[in-house]
């Protein structure tokens, strides 16, 4: 089975770490978020990839290439960008012929049972109930408990059961025809070719598609929901297991996650906290954060931050000789 992986997104709520790097190459636990998507993937059986790529594709297929190289991967760049059911669209050609393709987004980390969507017989969407249905794609279901009704970002939501994100698609030949319906007849939805609107279509054409919960679900495409990812991952072995994290007069406090070749002393490091290689952390207190490669921290006290790669930040010393009946304060 082919896994389909859109990650052709300017990732705008990002900014600025997207300025630099695409959305899914941001990094979360160890990883990134890409890379966490394609690992659940391998533990799945799943080995052959498409990549739609389109804002700087080339560093995508470079990490890829580097990070996975006993993967099969294709490549497919998107332009314009439309809209996921655009993206597909001109993928087509890649998986037209396949039985069944999984598609996930590539800001979307899911915990799921993989076997179980893997081997249903027919067409499954991965959802969760949520608390804000507005924001997301959302799925009704009818008495049968199959999908009768997928709508995108509905402004009055008849149900909080989202879409994650995630997809199996049976014969994908029938997914071909209705997006080049959506397509030919123009039926955008917030000025985008939506897999939602394909999917409805395929409805109203007889198709059954069930709908599998997941475990937990981490849309990674805004930095409060990164942050929560992180902290969720790390919390998780081996992250939990790594005690014995030693640095000169600093004290670690899992869970965390230190790369490779880190010069860290006289700093507080956790927890939650995921640091690149090769970065430097001096006189600093940090938690909840994620760190990139090749960064300075120095004098700091930082939490629920995202530094990316290549960043340096260099806080403020003080010296004081303070009185009595004195009040200092800076937090103003």
């Amino acid at each position: 089975m082919k896994a389909i992986i859109p990650v052709a997104g300017i990732g705008s709520r990002l900014r600025p770490h997207t300025h630099t790097q695409p959305k899914a190459l941001v990094p979360v636990a160890g990883n990134t978020i890409l890379g966490h998507i394609i690992e659940r993937l391998l533990t799945g059986g799943i080995e052959d990839f498409i990549f739609i790529i389109g804002y700087l594709g080339d560093k995508i297929e470079s990490f890829v290439r580097r990070e996975y190289p006993n993967i099969r991967a294709q490549y497919v760049v998107q332009e314009p960008r439309e809209g996921l059911g655009h993206a597909l669209y001109v993928a087509r050609e890649t998986y037209q012929h396949e039985t069944d393709i999984i598609i996930i987004l590539g800001d979307t980390i899911v915990d799921v049972d993989l076997q179980k969507l893997l081997q249903y017989p027919g067409s499954m969407l991965g959802v969760k109930k949520v608390d804000t249905p507005s924001l997301f794609g959302v799925t009704e279901l009818g008495q049968d408990d199959f999908v009768s009704k997928v709508v995108e970002k509905p402004k009055i939501p008849k149900s909080n059961i989202a879409m994650v994100g995630l997809y199996k698609i049976h014969n994908p030949a029938k997914l071909i025809e209705a997006l080049a319906y959506i397509i030919r007849e123009g039926i955008k939805t917030l000025g985008e070719y939506h897999l939602s609107d394909a999917l409805m279509h395929l409805i109203k054409n007889g198709e059954k598609i069930a709908t599998l919960p997941v475990d937990n679900w981490f849309d990674c495409g805004r930095k409060e929901t990164l942050l929560l990812a992180n902290a969720i991952l790390l919390n998780r072995p081996p992250f939990q297991e790594k005690e014995n994290l030693q640095f000169p007069n600093t004290i670690i406090i899992p869970p965390v996650s230190i790369g490779q070749n880190c010069t860290i002393s006289n700093s507080i490091i956790g927890p939650n906290v995921a640091i690149g290689d090769y970065t430097i952390v001096q006189h600093t207190i940090l938690h909840d954060s994620i760190i990139g490669s090749y960064s300075e921290l120095r004098n700091a006290v930082m939490h629920d931050s995202i530094v990316g790669s290549d960043a340096s930040l260099l806080g403020l010393t003080h010296s004081f000789n303070i009185g009595d009946n004195t009040e200092i304060n800076f937090t103003e």
